[in-house]
């Protein structure tokens, strides 16, 4: 290797393995709004099963859900412009508003500020309503066009972007269970590339009847697992801000692996979690905490955690987050509701000093994911 080369791999490594910083999160979940409410809820344990809601009484399967209880949109953002908004663009508006809450308007505006949100198709209760409607209407051609917009993946993200002025980078990123790790790792990538000096990045997922029913007859879940819906945004950032107290987190790095063999799955996710701690500098026996994905999937379950330990060194388990036990599973959202919830924690007790944590992911589709989180130094 000459000189130059070994120069530009060094360079190149430094900047892979500069933390990003988290500096504000929306969260919208059962718990309530924010993180504290999330925290509250992880301490206490999931409450009773709730109703479904937001889709008029459709029928739901013979399963527990964890709805978003007495969500209305026109309570935060007004009514103008909502009228026609789905569940799940509801959910990203109201949690990116809480995001940038307090931060200044000129500031996040303009294209230095951008958006990347993970989902996996989109609105499923807006697809499937506008499927019934070409349907069962006597003329196709008059269903309501104001149902258009909500069945475009990217509604959302588009959404986000135009209600707060953002022309940064907008993304919308669908990948399933690994959705949200796979959106950070998009972030990461433009940030680093300098494409932008601060993203809203996160995941939204809403509860639906066709949903659920998918859910329950795959049998892809356990028998007992509720569903969840709800979406956590967090503004992540190149530089550190003036004020340490305003770090949520720092993010070291965020690997994703896919592996076509089932068999190979677990590998799959050892190999993301290896290539993430060595990115971040980060020995396996330093990570503190390991806030699980896959907790509720027959099967995925014990490949994430034979995944997890073998990248770890073989032995047990860190301590375990296990967000989905009490918000239900959230699917495409489940990695930003899983970052929130390390985020809940460290602010409801302020670690005495760093934690290393982990996110991690793997899904039915061959892809896994791996992201290095550090707490603040307070």
């Amino acid at each position: 290797m000459t000189t130059a080369t070994a120069t530009a791999a060094a360079a190149a490594t430094r900047t892979a393995t500069r933390p990003l910083y988290v500096t504000s999160a929306g969260v919208v979940s059962s718990a309530g709004h924010g993180l504290a409410a999330l925290a509250g809820l992880l301490r206490s344990g999931a409450g009773p099963a709730g109703e479904p809601a937001g889709e008029g009484g459709a029928a739901y399967p013979p399963r527990p859900v964890r709805a978003v209880d007495g969500f209305d949109v026109k309570a935060h953002l007004g009514r103008k412009g909502t009228k026609y908004l789905d569940r799940l663009t509801s959910f990203g508006l109201v949690a990116c508003k809480e995001a940038i809450e307090g931060m200044d308007a000129a500031e996040v505006a303009g294209d230095r500020t951008g958006v990347v949100l993970a989902t996996n198709t989109g609105s499923v209760s807006s697809h499937s309503a506008l499927l019934h409607d070409t349907l069962t209407l006597d003329k196709p051609y008059l269903v309501n066009p104001g149902q258009f917009p909500n069945t475009v993946m990217n509604c959302a993200a588009g959404q986000v972007a135009i209600r707060n002025g953002l022309r940064g980078l907008n993304a919308t990123v669908a990948g399933g269970q690994t959705a949200s790790l796979l959106a950070f790792r998009h972030a990461r990538l433009a940030l680093t590339l300098d494409r932008v000096d601060r993203l809203l990045v996160g995941g939204a997922e809403e509860l639906s009847a066709p949903a659920a029913w998918a859910w329950h007859r795959t049998g892809a879940l356990k028998e007992r697992a509720a569903l969840g819906e709800g979406c956590a945004v967090f503004t992540v950032q190149r530089e550190a801000p003036a004020d340490d107290a305003d770090v949520l987190a720092e993010l070291l790095a965020c690997e994703v692996r896919f592996s076509a063999d089932a068999r190979d799955y677990a590998d799959g996710l050892t190999g993301a979690v290896t290539r993430a701690l060595d990115r971040s500098g980060v020995r396996p026996e330093e990570v503190d905490v390991v806030s699980l994905g896959a907790v509720h999937h027959r099967g995925l379950e014990r490949i994430e955690e034979r995944g997890v330990r073998a990248a770890l060194g073989g032995g047990g388990l860190p301590r375990t987050v296990r967000v989905a036990d009490v918000l239900g599973e959230t699917y495409s959202a489940s990695g930003a509701m899983q970052l929130a919830a390390l985020l809940a924690l460290w602010q409801a007790e302020p670690p005495a000093e760093r934690v290393y944590a982990l996110v991690t992911s793997v899904g039915r589709d061959g892809n896994a994911a791996a992201m290095v989180v550090r707490s603040p130094l307070r």
